[in-house]
């Protein structure tokens, strides 16, 4: 589960997950819900594999986002099916999307870059909770 909270300027994302790997694919999801209007509308039509190294869950989290938004600014591809395996030692993942189509996706609203403040990643309830704070 995903949500999408206010927060002053900029726009809070918050992820509910009994497990890792689907709270960081959770997550890859509230991006893409910060992106468009209708995520339903994005199809899986491309995939690439992407692999973060990183010990400390926290800044894993960040650098996953952060590497979601540089691989759609850069090719233009909205990316909407996540499967994440977090280790140890970082997460590998294949993501699937398709470039933006405005004649299919509605953009919501730009997100400049993901930000460390208000950054979290903990334990809750027999599962986890995630907080990260986007720029927009």
């Amino acid at each position: 589960m995903h949500e999408l909270f206010d927060h002053t300027a900029d726009l809070g994302l918050r992820i509910r997950s009994a497990d890792l790997d689907t709270l960081f694919a959770e997550a890859g999801a509230c991006l893409l819900a910060c992106l468009v209007d209708d995520p339903a509308a994005v199809r899986a039509r491309e995939a690439q594999v992407v692999a973060i190294a990183g010990t400390d869950r926290e800044y894993l989290l960040f650098d996953w986002l952060r590497e979601l938004l540089h691989r759609s600014d850069e090719a233009r591809m909205l990316w909407c099916r996540f499967e994440v395996a977090v280790t140890a030692t970082g997460l590998t993942a294949t993501i699937s999307g398709e470039p933006f189509d405005p004649a299919r996706h509605l953009l919501s609203r730009e997100v400049k870059a993901i930000t460390y403040h208000g950054l979290k990643l903990e334990e809750s309830d027999g599962g986890f909770l995630a907080e990260v704070i986007v720029d927009i």
